[in-house]
Order: structure tokens, then sequence, then C-alpha cells
């Protein structure tokens, strides 16, 4: 289900993007106004495709790494089937114009109470898994993963009820809707990236984690600081100054699980940095664990107040979320499914030649995307910081980097429908029976030890 989302979310993003610079697109047809398919197609990527594939990989190693046999499988499928009812009535709900209008959070009520009971199902069986795990040993990804489970149930309970059943008052709402949007980057779908990161670098090359050490400092402060962070979004905004300060101090203290975190897979990766070239999901893994600093790092910049000043309310802004969600957490999300999927089927991935195109589109369309994003945004925002040019100005300025972004959403759209075309093919049992992986490269893959 997870798939079919993903491709809803890629056509929705399509259109978004030409709408962007085709303002009047369809513009007639009040449910297709940007208005409306943009938080669908958001909505879609973060619930319906991400948070589905996510919370399918992270069972998966849940039940992997405590050893145990997942007991009433039907439950879990009666969750799935529920949270996608959910997903589907939330974006119906959107385009019908019953959108909340706070950013991630759009879904209608009674949407998001389905969704709610939905991921109880799931979360419960992910906890009992682990509390009747076999052996004393936890692993760092079962930190991460269990830290995941209970984080999001504490957000999207908070953003709930403080935005709809007791709601705080006046620009309070616009804080609680960017400290929601931003930790459920971070402790969502971020801390469910790296904890899949930690067990597929370490599985593939066939060597420990460097160090738990590092590894125990990067996740208690990831986990510290990263709950602190949101609010830097709301620089120049009516709002207390101390509350944005420490959102501020708290994005730059990430660097110190950034820098651990880092540290522990290229110390881990040493001398294994070439398998990459054989390993489908050592080359997606990789890619997202090197863009979780990239992205970090941006979310650093234009946190700091002389940087904000130019990328507030530009194209800047959204090219951090697309680092977060896409470059990061699906790039990781694809690479495990590279390993998860043939263990479930019992085939091997048919075409290599396939899995090559998949990544270097993806790879390719995210990089250009996030590029014309940026580089867009802060011309933008030097535009609207210029009192001789008009607003309508600034806006044309932006115009030729969103047919840029337009052309990259092109590639991002022909890796999903490979990706989903191979995926289909192993759902249909077409895939390879053999004993051995698909490598990149078959030949020299005999002799490397790779997987």
């Amino acid at each position: 289900s997870a798939m079919a989302w993903l491709i809803l979310g890629t056509l929705l993003a399509g259109f978004v993007s030409f709408k962007l610079h085709e303002p009047d697109l369809l513009s007639n047809i009040s449910f297709l106004t940007w208005g409306r398919v943009r938080p669908a197609h958001m909505n879609v990527m973060v619930y319906g495709w991400a948070s589905m594939a996510g919370m399918g990989t992270a069972i998966w190693l849940m039940a992997r790494l405590c050893r145990t046999v997942l007991r009433y499988p039907l439950l879990l499928v009666a969750g799935a089937c529920l949270w996608n009812l959910g997903v589907f009535l939330g974006v119906c709900g959107i385009v019908l114009g019953d959108s909340t209008g706070y950013q991630w959070l759009e879904f209608p009520r009674y949407a998001a109470i389905i969704l709610f009971v939905a991921y109880t199902l799931v979360a419960s069986w992910a906890v009992l898994m682990f509390r009747y795990r076999r052996g004393e040993q936890i692993y760092i990804t079962q930190w991460y993963l269990l830290g995941a489970f209970l984080w999001f149930p504490w957000l999207y309970a908070a953003g709930q009820l403080m935005l709809f059943a007791v709601p705080v008052q006046g620009v309070l709402q616009t804080a609680v809707g960017w400290w929601y949007a931003n930790n459920l980057l971070f402790l969502w779908f971020g801390a469910i990236a790296l904890g899949t990161a930690y067990y597929m670098i370490p599985k593939v090359i066939g060597r420990p984690v460097y160090s738990y050490h590092l590894a125990t400092i990067g996740f208690w402060t990831y986990a510290l600081f990263s709950s602190w962070t949101g609010m830097q979004r709301l620089i120049d905004g009516p709002f207390p100054a101390w509350m944005i300060t420490a959102s501020i101090a708290a994005t730059i203290l990430t660097m110190i699980p950034v820098a651990t975190v880092g540290l522990n897979h290229h110390m881990t990766m040493q001398g294994y940095f070439p398998l990459m070239r054989y390993s489908p999901t050592l080359r997606f893994t990789v890619f997202g664990a090197m863009s979780y600093t990239v992205f970090s790092v941006v979310g650093l910049l234009i946190s700091l107040r002389s940087v904000a000043s130019y990328v507030n309310f530009t194209q800047a802004s959204i090219a951090y979320s697309h680092l977060g969600l896409y470059a990061f957490f699906t790039m990781v999300i694809f690479g495990s499914m590279y390993y998860i999927v043939p263990r479930l089927v019992g085939r091997e991935w048919r075409y290599a030649s396939l899995i090559k195109l998949h990544f270097w589109a993806s790879a390719y369309g995210i990089g250009l995307m996030t590029l014309m994003l940026l580089v867009g945004g802060f011309s933008q925002g030097s535009s609207m910081e210029n009192p001789t040019l008009a607003f309508s100005e600034s806006v044309e300025t932006v115009l030729p980097y969103l047919r840029g972004r337009s052309l990259a959403g092109l590639l991002l759209t022909a890796s999903h429908f490979i990706f989903a075309y191979h995926f289909g093919l192993m759902l249909l049992g077409l895939g390879r029976t053999s004993t051995v992986p698909t490598f990149l490269n078959p030949v020299e893959a005999e002799t490397s030890g790779g997987h």
C-alpha cells in the first residue's frame, strides 16, 4: 500500500510543481487548485508513503532483532487497513475543502481519529515484540525504532490536542504547528531512518557498528535536542525571543548527534566503500545517511537569524523539508526495501539495470530539486529584501528555478515508476529464483563479499 501511495503522491507532486509556474492550469476546478492539491500531495507522502513504509520496515527489523515470531499478524493487517482508510478519507477531505490548514495536520478530525486507532494497533505489537524479545542485548537500531514508536503518538496527540481538541489561542497555534512538523521529521522519520541505517550498513558489509559509545551519545543527544527544534522557523514573528532562541540553540546542538552518527557510519564503512558499486542496499542507505548530514547542516544555516531573514517564506524552506523526507528518509527506506523484499517473497530482484536507473534518477532528481529550491529561495529572498523591487518582481525571479524543479520532478517520477514496476514483478513472483542476491555488478561482486 505504501507503494501505491508513493505513485499517487508522485503524480500529485508533478501537478503541484507545474502549477507553481503555470497557475492557470485547471484553475477552474475547485479540487485541483494549488491550495488543495499541495497539502493533499504532502499528506499522501507523509502519512501514505513515508509512514507506511517506515512502519513496515520498523516492524520487520524489530521482529528480526528481537528474535521473536510476529504473533497475531491479522491485527497488524487490520491496523494497516485502518491506516490506509484514514489516509484515504483525510486526502478526500482535503481536496473537498475540509482541511484544517496546519502543515502536516491538514487531515480532518474524523481521519485523524482513525489514524490514531490504527497506529495504536501497529505500535502496540512493536512494543510487545520488544518486551518479549529473546536475549538481553539491545541493539542501537532497536533504540531508535522503539523511540520512534513512542514519540509519534506523543507528537500526534499533542498536535491534535493543542490545535483542535483544546486549542491554544492566537499565534501559539502557529508555534504548535511548526513544532509538530519539525519534530515529525526528526523524531518519527529521522529516528526510523537512523535505526534502519544502523542495521543495514553493518549487516551488508559484515562487520559490527564501530562504536556503541558513540551510538549512545548520538541517540540521547538526538532525542534531547531534536525535540526542542521547530520554533526557529518563526524568526521575526510575534513570539517571545526566548522561545525562538531556545530552538536556534537546540538546532546548533543537533550537530552533536550529526557528528557522532556520521563518524560512526564512516568508521564502520572504512575500507568497505567499494562495496557500494555492487550492493543496492548499501548504495541507497549510505546516500541517505550522508544526506542526513546535509539536511542537518542546511537546517542549521537557515535557522540562523542572519540567514533566516533571506529564506523565510521562500522556496529554501521547502528544500529543507525535501532533504529530510526524501534525500534522507526515503533513500534509506529504498535501501531497506531492496534488502527486505527478497527475504519476504523468496526471490531476488530481477534486473540490476532497473536498480541502477532507480538510484541515479532518484539521486540526480532530489539533488537537482534541492539545488533549484535553495538557490531560487536565496535569490527570491534577496529580491524581497530589496526595497526598490515590487513583491511581484521577487516572485518572477524564482520562476526559472521552479521550472528546474519541475524537471527534477520528472526524474523522480521516472525513478518511482521504475521502482514500482520492479516491485510489482517481485510481488507477482517474477523475481529471480537464485540464492545469489542481485548485485549492481554481478561479475565482480562474486568476490566482493557484498550483499
